[in-house]
């Protein structure tokens, strides 16, 4: 059973993302259910993604999927497909080669998507979609597990081998042990990639190099998005 502020949320976010292609960001969240801070938002989405509602999707900025709505919510039959619609689906693969089939996932099976670069410095702007796709050796990819790459920019973690320019590949996954490289999504806008600590209630996000110093956050405020498990450099 959902609360009144969880449904309104989950109805609202539907209703963008069939609109609009991609889920309104917390601020539009926020006006329209209300409320003062986006804090009350965060909460929310957490109650939906549990209550299996929603998925987040991960190393992506405003990206929320819909699993399923209350019964008592009416959602449109789609249409039949016509040659339009085929020609509509053809122009999406063209521009958006992130979104794939599952045949064409499992057509490409070895190869993971590039997408796009991580801070190993400060953190940047978070990760938003595939920009092309590289083939990984399969003695790095864990069966049944989704992966993802990422080129690397900056020198934060050169100390643990993974230098400027380097590809990383990322198990993708919301959870790491203490110790783990991971790829970290810093207060739902900014991505870098940092060795996890975990002290108290805090998380501390740990350089490789003693020229940066080590960044903590407040849990709430840090989404993990994946675990290093690989590294391709061209030489």
């Amino acid at each position: 059973m959902l609360t009144k502020k969880q449904r309104d949320l989950l109805v609202f976010i539907h209703k963008r993302v069939q609109r609009d292609g991609v889920s309104p960001s917390f601020d539009e969240m926020k006006d329209a259910l209300d409320l003062r801070s986006k804090s009350g938002i965060h909460r929310l989405i957490t109650a939906l993604e549990e209550r299996g509602f929603i998925r987040r999707l991960p190393h992506r900025a405003r990206a929320i999927e819909v699993l399923r709505l209350p019964e008592d919510v009416e959602v449109a039959a789609p249409g039949p497909r016509t040659a339009a619609t085929a020609s509509e689906d053809e122009a999406l693969a063209a521009v958006a080669p992130g979104v794939m089939s599952a045949a064409e996932r499992a057509a490409l099976a070895g190869s993971i998507p590039l997408m796009g670069r991580i801070a190993a410095g400060v953190p940047i702007e978070a990760i938003q979609q595939a920009s092309s796709h590289i083939v990984a050796p399969a003695g790095m990819l864990a069966a049944g597990h989704e992966h993802y790459a990422l080129e690397v920019r900056g020198d934060s973690m050169i100390d643990a081998g993974i230098h400027d320019g380097d590809v990383v590949v990322i198990e993708q996954r919301d959870s790491a042990d203490d110790g783990d490289i991971v790829v970290a999504l810093v207060e739902e806008q900014e991505a870098t990639l940092k060795r996890l600590r975990r002290k108290g209630g805090m998380i501390a996000l740990e350089a490789a190099n003693p020229a940066y110093e080590t960044r903590s956050y407040p849990e709430d405020k840090v989404r993990i998005q994946g675990r290093l498990v690989g590294l391709i450099r061209t030489y």
